[in-house]
Parts: C-alpha cells; structure tokens; sequence
C-alpha cells in the first residue's frame, strides 16, 4: 500500500470524490479511532472506510472538514454498514446523525452464528477467517496527535481492509448455512436508539437500585441525572464525577448539609464544597421534599415462582449440548435470563428462545425436558437426548 492511499483525507473536494466511490459499493465497512478516556463525549480522530475495491481514511478531525458527506453515506439505509464490535462505533455516529445508521452488520454477532466465537476480538477474528496476523502496536497510541505515523495509518487502513475481506467470507458461510436470520435479530438491536440515550432523566436506567421504594428511588434517579447533565456540561467521564456506588450511598443516606456529605465513604471528602459538586445537594434535597415528582416509574415487582430442583442445570446442559452440535455460540440461543424463565416455566412472549429458530433449535427441546417428554443421558462424555 502506497503512502498516497494511506494519506488521510484533509479537504473538502477529495470528501466529495471519496463518498461518490464509496456510494458505488454494495456495502461499506467502517471503523473508527477516538479518545474518550478523559471526556463524556467521545472525540473523534480518525475514520476508515471501505468497500468493494476502495478504501480511504478520513481526518475528522482537518481544519475546516465537514464530514457531512460521510454522515449522509451513513445515514442511506440502502446498503449495510459493516463494524466489528459496533456498539462504541455506532454511539459515535448516533451523536453526529441524530439516530443510529440502519442496517447495520457486525461481525462479531455474526461470529457467533458461525461457532467462531463469542465477543470474539477484531485480531482474533482476522487470524481463525483470514490466516492473517495483525499488528497491534499501535492500537493504543495517541490519535489526536498530528502528524500520524505511517504505522497507525498502516494499522488504521488494515482495520477496514481485513474487515472487508473477513465480512465477504463470513457472508458466504451465512448464506451456506442459512444462518443470516439467526444473527439478524441480535443485529437490529444495535439500530435501537434507546442504547445510546444519553438523557439525564434516563441516566438511573444504567445503574442496578438496590432498593426500589419510592424516596429512595427519587434520590437515586435525581442524583443519577444530575451527574449526566454535569458530566455532559463539563465533558468529563461520570466517574470523575461522582461514582455509581457513591450514588447509591446518597440515596440510602440521604445527605442535605455538608456535615451529612462528609460522613458518606464513597464521596471523597470535600467534594460536596467542590465547585464539580454544585446542584448536587439541591437534587438532594428536591427529591427528598417531593419523592412523588421525582421517583421514576419502576416496574412492579414480580412474585417468581420456585424452580424445580435442578431444572436450570439441566436445562444448560441441553443448550451446550444443542449448541456444541449447532456449532453455534450458546449465548445466541439463550441468555442466563431465558434459562432461568424456562426454568421457572415461563412461556412469556419475550423469551426470545421460544420464537423463531431459537425454538426449532432449543426452545422446542426444553420444553420437552421440563414436561418429562425428554431425557439426557451421557455416553462417551457426550450428552443424548431421548425422547421418552
């Protein structure tokens, strides 16, 4: 690869030239580097794309660059948009576009389809799809710092160039399989705006209550979203505001004086005199004079009925077992929460393993075990099914 191709887009015209090429592809694989480590908002420093024969490295980060044409390739909905490991990627362009890009394509979702592996990483990917080794020496260098070396441009181009490749393999085993709807569903999630909602009045959503009545949870939510907005306002990461368990204390606690702050142990002492802290006891105190103007909505509380002895464990013993012949990542199938529904004998609608390909692989087989109409047995340190 010439230096000419790795030279990083900087002006307006060449854009322009790079998004026509792009536009002609049939797909457009995308990766981004950023800094985030000491910001709320992730900074944007580098954008790789490819396609079919193209690929280009963007500068965002260039005197005067409007990347609006880049965005505007993003936004068409008709071609897939390529990531491994999308989630970081798409919160990105969620902020820059106003809504995720439809329809999106990871393939580390679609790894798990094919039994490759589950969260399998980008360099791992590469080596068990395409034989190849990836230099990572430069995956956590600096990227706002210009100008770039030729080894994070090398690095930078090769993240879009394996992808492409990897992706048109991982395609063609898919479609060999019949396996693409198996990781579409897990992929249509990731265009779900609710993800990247960074609303302070949402921020308590992210964190686990530990006591879900209703003053505590005032204090809780008011607190939570009163650290998103500052941690928004100021750019700084939430826990270089305030940590999730000092949000927990406050809200068990319920502090409205300095004396009362400087007695909680996850607050640092004199933070609450601290220019960061400002507002916060008046969320405090709000929320404790109003809990019903402040307290979230909370789900209510669902009696579970008591699961058979055992009938978890085997039910993962059936699901290893269906996906180890499947050849397919277990988690895909069934999360630990649909085991333990089914364990319970839930037949709810959103237990994702009782629709779909799901119940023809698992869902279908587990209900037979827990009505006594199939039995599992070892033989040889393998597991059989019988049906009884």
């Amino acid at each position: 690869m010439t230096r000419e191709q790795l030279t990083p887009i900087t002006d307006q015209s060449a854009l322009a030239e790079a998004c026509e090429r792009l536009a002609e592809g049939s797909f457009l694989c995308v990766d981004t580097e950023f800094h985030r480590e000491t910001t709320y908002w992730p900074e944007l420093c580098l954008i790789q794309a490819s396609c079919e024969g193209y690929e280009v490295i963007i500068d965002p980060m260039a005197e005067d660059l409007d990347i609006g044409p880049f965005l505007q390739l993003l936004a068409d909905e008709s071609r897939p948009k390529v990531f491994h490991a999308a989630r970081q990627d798409i919160e990105i362009f969620n902020r820059l576009l106003g809504h995720p890009p439809r329809p999106v394509f990871d393939t580390q979702i679609a790894a798990m389809a094919l039994g490759i592996g589950d969260s399998i990483s980008y360099d791992n990917l590469i080596q068990r799809l395409l034989k190849r080794r990836i230099d990572k020496s430069s995956q956590f260098t600096d990227w706002k710092r210009r100008p770039l070396t030729e080894k994070q441009l090398v690095y930078a181009m090769g993240d879009v160039t394996h992808l492409r490749d990897a992706y048109l393999k991982i395609m063609d085993r898919l479609s060999q399989m019949d396996r693409m709807h198996w990781a579409q569903a897990e992929m249509e999630e990731l265009a779900d705006p609710a993800l990247y909602d960074t609303s302070p009045e949402n921020a308590w959503k992210r964190l686990k209550m530990r006591k879900p009545n209703k003053e505590y949870a005032a204090i809780f939510a008011s607190v939570a979203a009163w650290r998103e907005e500052k941690a928004q306002t100021i750019n700084k990461p939430r826990r270089r505001i305030l940590k999730d368990d000092a949000i927990q204390e406050i809200a068990g606690q319920k502090p409205q004086n300095e004396k009362a702050f400087e007695r909680l142990r996850a607050v640092p002492k004199g933070f609450i005199r601290s220019k960061y802290a400002e507002g916060l006891m008046d969320a405090v105190y709000a929320a404790v004079s109003n809990p019903d103007a402040h307290a979230p909505e909370l789900p209510k509380r669902q009696h579970n009925p008591e699961m058979p002895a055992g009938a978890p464990e085997m039910l993962k013993v059936l699901l290893k077992a269906v996906s180890d012949e499947a050849n397919v990542v277990p988690r895909l199938i069934a999360n630990a929460s649909d085991v333990e529904k089914l364990a319970r004998g839930e037949t709810s609608d959103d237990i994702a393993a009782l629709s779909g390909w799901r119940y023809e692989l698992f869902g279908k087989k587990a209900l037979a075990l827990l009505s006594g109409k199939l039995a599992l047995s070892f033989e040889n340190d393998q597991v059989r099914l019988f049906e009884l």
